[in-house]
C-alpha cells in the first residue's frame, strides 16, 4: 500500500486499523505491547499453574463437573485463537466496506502466534508532567525465543490467515485443533528450531 497511496491516506488506514484490533485484544484479555509500523504486537498472559483464578464464577460453575484443570487450559489456550479470528472477521465485514466507500483498497491482514515463557525487561522510567504532578511510567518490553519466533512466522502466513507454532498447536483440542495443518516449509525460509530438540520448529495455518 505504501507504494500506490498518499502518506495521509496510509496513515490513515494504519491509525484505523491499530485502533480496532487494540479495542479487540482487549475485550479477549489481552495487551497491546506496542505499534511497529503497520504491525501490532500484543500477548495474553496464561498462568498454567492455576488457570482457574482467570475466570469468573460462573464459568467455574459451568466446567466444574470434570474436577480438573483442563477446560480451564483449553479455553485460555483457544482465547488467542477467537481473537485472532475476529480480528480477520472485523478488518473484511467492518473495516474494508468503510475503506471501499472512500476509495481505499482492500485491506488485508497476517497474524502469528506463539506460546512459551518470556521476560519482562524493564529499560528505564518515562517521566510526564500533568498538573504540577510528576507521574512516571516505567519503560517495559517483552524479549525471548517465543516472542522472536512469533514475529518471524507472521511472514508465513497467507493474505487474511493464521500461522501458530507448534507449543500452542499441541495445546488446542478438538475441532479447533483440526482447523490448523503443518505448513511444509523449506529450510531457506524457516530455520528456526525447538529449543528443546533441536529439531525444527513446526508451523501450522488456519484452513478455513
Amino acid at each position: 500500500m505504501s507504494l500506490n497511496l498518499s502518506i495521509d491516506r496510509l496513515t490513515t488506514i494504519i491509525r484505523a486499523f491499530a485502533q480496532e484490533m487494540t479495542i479487540l485484544i482487549s475485550m479477549y484479555g489481552g495487551y497491546v505491547l506496542k505499534y511497529i509500523g503497520d504491525a501490532v504486537l500484543a500477548f495474553f498472559v496464561v498462568d498454567t499453574n492455576d488457570t482457574n483464578d482467570f475466570y469468573d464464577n460462573e464459568n467455574k460453575a459451568k466446567y466444574s463437573s470434570n474436577n480438573n484443570n483442563d477446560n480451564f487450559d483449553s479455553l485460555s489456550y483457544s482465547n488467542v485463537i477467537s481473537c485472532a479470528y475476529t480480528m480477520i472477521k472485523v478488518v473484511q465485514e467492518g473495516i474494508n466496506p468503510i475503506l471501499n466507500q472512500n476509495d481505499y483498497p482492500d485491506l488485508k491482514v497476517r497474524i502469528g502466534i506463539n506460546f512459551g515463557e518470556i521476560a519482562v525487561v524493564k529499560y528505564g522510567v518515562d517521566m510526564d508532567e500533568y498538573n504540577n504532578m510528576i507521574l512516571k511510567r516505567p519503560h517495559l518490553d517483552l524479549i525471548g525465543y517465543t516472542i522472536s519466533i512469533a514475529v518471524k512466522m507472521t511472514s508465513l502466513a497467507k493474505p487474511d490467515h493464521i500461522v501458530i507454532g507448534e507449543e500452542l498447536f499441541s495445546l488446542l483440542e478438538g475441532k479447533l485443533k483440526d482447523t490448523f495443518k503443518q505448513l511444509s516449509i523449506t529450510p531457506d525460509l524457516w530455520n528456526y528450531s525447538t529449543e528443546t530438540t533441536g529439531k525444527i520448529y513446526s508451523v501450522y495455518e488456519n484452513i478455513r
